[in-house]
């Protein structure tokens, strides 16, 4: 019987657990889109030498050992918040849990000092953009160096031949 998710800062022994559920989670978009190519998830070290915080949900249940299944990944540049990741492994995906998490990055990111904070995802994808305007965020423009570099990037990356993807920001 499931008791309750708690959102922690993740740890060391988190880290290779990150890689696998961003794997796993990317495999729903991989499907969704047919995706031959696809970028590999972060490096677990890159992501915690990253300026900002990594947030993970853990499952506790009564029985077993608490469990991660999965995190959100806010990068801190320039005096910027942006949600770099967030996944949840697919087997416990509509338990709103992402929500859980990103309520909690929020909030984190308010603590430490920002007044928004901003990430990029597909438009046409109900769990990114859809979701994300759930969740407070409401369309915007790449504004800063920063934020446009993220869009050099994505197009590196190759991911805009997967569909149109957006900027969102909250305001905290």
């Amino acid at each position: 019987m499931i008791i309750d998710i708690v959102v922690r800062p993740s740890t060391p022994r988190d880290d290779a657990l990150t890689e696998q559920i961003e794997r796993a989670a990317d495999a729903l978009l991989i499907d969704l889109f047919g995706a031959v190519t696809w970028p590999p998830p972060t490096p677990p070290q890159d992501r915690t030498e990253s300026p900002g915080f990594v947030l993970v949900a853990e499952l506790t249940d009564e029985v077993a050992a608490p469990i991660v299944v999965g995190f959100v990944h806010v990068l801190e540049i320039d005096g910027h918040a942006h949600l770099e990741q967030l996944s949840v492994l697919p087997s416990f995906g509509r338990r709103g849990i992402g929500r859980q998490l990103v309520t909690a990055a929020l909030a984190e990111a308010r603590r430490r000092g920002h007044t928004d904070v901003t990430l990029r995802t597909y438009t046409d994808v109900p769990w990114n953009a859809p979701f994300y305007a759930s969740c407070g965020f409401v369309e915007s423009e790449p504004d800063t160096a920063l934020l446009r570099e993220l869009v050099a990037i994505e197009e590196s990356l190759g991911l805009f031949e997967h569909g149109p993807r957006v900027q969102m920001t909250a305001t905290l």
